[in-house]
């Protein structure tokens, strides 16, 4: 691939690597204090319970960017839709195309499982990454907005 880039799905060894991402990406969204995850919750998450998955970007072995995603379902459509969580390509590694091959190898994933969807979420004010999401035909859903419970709302639902 481009510049020495490869694409591979994550391994065990590499639940630090990916930590060390998402807190690369928490401290440029400016919500490094929201960063609670773990290497043994991460680990868990992804080698032991199956419910999240991850791509590495190399460039000459060294990872230089990310993508975790799941699996969501549509009713509509009933079939699987891949959600892509986050993905993240260190600053002086951007520009050399290694975010669309991300996403490329993330579609590659999504066709060959038979996903109907490939969807994720955009902070507002990511300009840079909107223009470059329209640039891949992405078109955003303004007509949906996203609602949360955090772990204390959750409980205090489920005690209801």
């Amino acid at each position: 691939m481009t510049n020495g880039l490869k694409i591979r799905e994550a391994e065990p060894k590499d639940v630090g690597q990916v930590l060390e991402f998402i807190r690369a990406l928490a401290q440029y969204e400016k919500m490094e204090d929201q960063v609670a995850a773990t290497e043994d919750g991460l680990r868990e998450a992804m080698f032991g319970r199956g419910c999240a998955q991850a791509l590495i970007a190399e460039e000459d072995g060294v990872p230089v960017g990310f993508a975790l995603y799941f699996y969501n379902f549509s009713t509509f459509l009933g079939h699987e839709g891949l959600y892509l969580e986050d993905l993240f390509v260190l600053p002086q590694h951007r520009g050399k195309g290694y975010g669309k091959a991300l996403f490329r190898a993330l579609a590659q994933v999504a066709q060959k499982r038979g996903c109907g969807r490939f969807e994720w979420s955009c902070l507002n004010w990511n300009t840079p990454s909107i223009g470059f999401y329209r640039s891949l035909g992405a078109v955003p859903m303004d007509e949906w907005t996203v609602y949360r419970l955090t772990a204390p709302e959750i409980a205090a639902l489920a005690e209801s």
